[in-house]
């Protein structure tokens, strides 16, 4: 059977050229494009995985993402051209799973979708001398105690664990951890590296997962 995905858009072009897309990846997929119509609906239909536009009419994205989580964990990927509010949508406040930024190639949704449907059936969480990394929830933990890490330094950090021992560059990074087409300078990378480190070490000063490799990048050490 078909996983079933529901596209909430109130852009028929672009919710039509979704759908196509996604047929053609041989999966089942249905748009809404009021608000106040996705609660209801995904209650009875049960959909695999929701792509959800932050901007809608009747009920904008924020609201039903908090509402379907009082009682559901479906695998939400939110569509926003608001790059500020990344950070909140993909937090513990929201608890999407992933994002995508307008304008964007229906291709690249579509391997999203593969992608968190993979993550989410593996229910992948990753484990390393006391660190917990739950990408449902995008939430770290080290001995127990929460990280309060913002999307981009969990993503970062779930990037880096996933091939422990490899080393990345800066480049790369960047490459994995911002899915818009941003500027971001190396720099950037380092301060995120700076901030992950810190929180680490404020609850375990003998950890040192993130390793740096001179003239080269960075590397996770489990």
């Amino acid at each position: 059977m078909s996983e079933k995905i529901l596209i909430v858009e109130d852009e028929p072009k672009l919710a039509d050229l979704l759908r196509d897309y996604l047929k053609a990846s041989r999966f089942d997929a249905s748009i809404l494009a009021d608000g106040r119509d996705v609660v209801g609906w995904v209650k009875e239909h049960k959909p695999d995985l929701m792509l959800l536009d932050l901007m809608l009419p009747g009920m904008d994205g924020m609201d039903i993402c908090k509402e379907i989580r009082t009682f559901s964990r479906l695998p939400i990927i939110m569509v926003t051209a608001r790059i500020e509010e990344i950070d909140r949508v993909l937090g513990l406040e929201l608890g999407a799973d992933d994002y995508v930024c307008k304008p964007f190639s229906p291709r690249e949704v579509v391997a999203r979708v593969k992608a968190v449907l993979r993550r989410f059936h593996d229910g992948q969480t990753l484990q390393a001398k006391g660190l917990v990394l739950d990408a449902h929830r995008y939430r770290a933990t080290l001995h127990g105690k929460d990280l309060d890490l913002t999307a981009v330094e969990f993503r970062l950090l779930q990037f880096l664990a996933e091939q422990a021992g490899r080393i990345y560059g800066r480049q790369q990074i960047m490459g994995n951890i911002y899915h818009d087409e941003r500027f971001v300078s190396d720099r950037t990378v380092d301060s995120h590296i700076k901030k992950l480190r810190r929180k680490i070490e404020s609850i375990d000063p003998e950890a040192d997962f993130i390793q740096s490799v001179y003239g080269v990048g960075y590397k996770f050490e489990p």
